[in-house]
């Protein structure tokens, strides 16, 4: 026949819920208390131990053996000692089986502060388990009470446990009213002081992967598998799935018969949209399906490093529809593909060319790479690396490897200044006889041309003359006039006989077969003198 004891722990577990050892550990504890209390100092070592069956339990107290007992709660003599244990010897120690009487109001007082202690906690540690153990998972509750100055939502769970809904957790179309159930994601569980700390969600994108779970069947056995999500929550979401058996249509089985799989779930999110696309290996394929309701005619891919960049061309009158409202559709697809998506239209596309976005995306990404990390590889073979990567791509033409070089050598020379020719100084140059006029003999003031030096293919060297020979830079080769060939004190000089020039000009003489100087005269009141030009 049981005891009243074990009815009282039976009882205490079906009505916590509790494990039948946790609630015979706390009595344990709480008589150990007890019997310090009223039998022994709070340093005895005392043990209780119930047998869970009938109820019978054992006080034993562990005490020292000594010649005279000065407390007898914790020391005990060698004779008696030698009764409990006939091995007993001086200064060991002895287990002594105690029955008491009666405890006193206090022991007994401080034995029912134990219990309730032990079985408040017992209570916390479960519910915390229990939800831990369903973290991510979708739960109802019922709406509490709703705090309007900090705009959260107090949702009752059951078991004695309560969730919190705070702001960022609500969808914007959320309206709530107590008494109302409500179905949420259990997104974290924490420990605290009065039980565990829920956190709900209704914007955690794992929300919609478990909807899809619950309504989906071919989900939840797993003959289509959820690859990715990215949603905005109240707004519009996309969401991947591939089939993991040939033979099914994998956006099908998620849109059910004229959508009312879906719409299941749109209703449950207050009307966000979804959109389901079958995910695919190919990733040009893969973003061309997460576009939609757009349909790119063409996609270039570029990888740079951890930087992966997609180029898609739609048709003109498809942009605003591949872009979305305020970049919605695009930055949903970039989410879901995990590549930065760049759209242009076709007219767009043609103007720039492809290959010229190309080259202007590996600018932006060798510039990109270039800040962000140490020195970068040597041009040459950077160079080569690129091409090869160019190579592979193998968009709409095939090119070689020598061609995809010479593509990007152009590309990179493009952006870059032209490097200045290997020049030879003015002195020592060797330049062809038109590139330079002959000497130039300025004329005597009278007007009467001075002789002219002979040209050297004529055979013979002229006459020496008296005429004075004038630099005119104009007609300098214009291999010896480049940039970065000059000193500064020839730029100085070159500048300075501009100037002189500006009064001076040059006529061929037919009869003396050379150029020569005429300086400029303002005219007189009745034309030129003698109406001749002066030479």
């Amino acid at each position: 026949m049981k005891s009243d004891l074990v009815m009282a722990v039976n009882q205490i577990c079906a009505e916590k819920e509790l494990p039948r050892d946790v609630i015979l550990g706390a009595i344990e504890e709480a008589l150990v208390h007890a019997y310090r209390r009223n039998y022994a100092n709070n340093n005895a070592v005392v043990q209780v131990k119930i047998d869970g069956a009938t109820g019978d339990l054992r006080v034993l107290c562990e005490k020292k053996i000594v010649d005279v007992v000065h407390e007898p709660g914790v020391e005990i003599t060698l004779a008696d000692a030698r009764k409990l244990d006939p091995k007993a010897e001086l200064d060991g120690t002895v287990l002594d089986q105690r029955e008491p009487t009666d405890f006193g109001r206090i022991a007994a007082q401080t034995a029912k502060q134990v219990i309730l202690q032990r079985i408040h906690e017992a209570e916390r540690n479960a519910l915390f388990d229990f939800y831990r153990q369903r973290e991510g998972e979708l739960i109802t509750g019922q709406v509490q009470a709703i705090d309007y100055r900090s705009n959260q939502v107090t949702i009752t769970l059951g078991k004695k446990a309560e969730g919190v809904l705070a702001a960022e957790d609500q969808l914007p179309n959320d309206r709530y009213r107590v008494g109302q159930n409500l179905r949420t994601l259990l997104a974290e569980v924490g420990q605290g002081t009065r039980g565990p700390q829920i956190r709900l969600s209704r914007t955690h994108r794992n929300m919609l992967r478990r909807l899809l779970e619950r309504e989906i069947p071919e989900i939840y056995n797993g003959t289509v598998e959820i690859k990715s999500i990215a949603r905005e929550p109240g707004q519009r979401s996309k969401v991947a799935v591939s089939a993991s058996q040939p033979g099914i249509d994998p956006v099908g089985s998620c849109v059910g018969l004229r959508g009312t799989r879906i719409q299941n779930i749109v209703d449950e999110l207050n009307g966000e949209k979804i959109d389901v696309v079958e995910w695919n290996s190919d990733v040009r394929q893969f973003i061309s399906n997460a576009l939609s309701p757009a349909r790119p005619t063409d996609t270039v891919l570029i990888e740079e490093g951890d930087i992966h960049t997609a180029i898609v061309v739609v048709p003109d009158r498809q942009l605003s529809l591949a872009i979305g409202k305020e970049g919605q559709n695009a930055r949903l697809a970039a989410k879901l593909t995990g590549w930065r998506i760049d759209i242009k239209s076709e007219t767009e596309a043609s103007t720039e060319g492809l290959s010229e976005i190309k080259r202007q995306q590996l600018q932006i990404i060798k510039q990109r790479s270039l800040e962000a990390k140490a020195p970068s590889m040597p041009p040459g073979d950077d160079l080569l690396s690129r091409a090869e990567w160019l190579l592979r791509e193998k968009d709409k033409t095939a090119v070689t490897l020598e061609q995809a070089a010479r593509m990007l050598a152009d590309a990179d020379a493009a952006d870059t200044e032209p490097a200045a020719a290997v020049e030879t100084p003015i002195e020592t140059a060797e330049v062809a006889e038109p590139a330079a006029p002959p000497e130039v003999v300025e004329a005597a003031p009278t007007g009467e041309p001075t002789p002219v030096l002979a040209p050297e293919s004529a055979g013979e060297p002229a006459p020496a003359t008296e005429a004075v020979v004038e630099y005119y830079p104009e007609y300098e080769p214009e291999d010896a006039g480049e940039e970065g060939t000059e000193s500064g004190e020839a730029k100085k000089a070159v500048k300075k006989s501009k100037k002189t020039d500006k009064k001076r000009e040059l006529v061929f003489d037919e009869n003396l077969g050379a150029v020569v100087a005429r300086r400029k005269r303002k005219p007189t009141r009745g034309g030129w003198e003698n109406g001749q030009e002066d030479y």
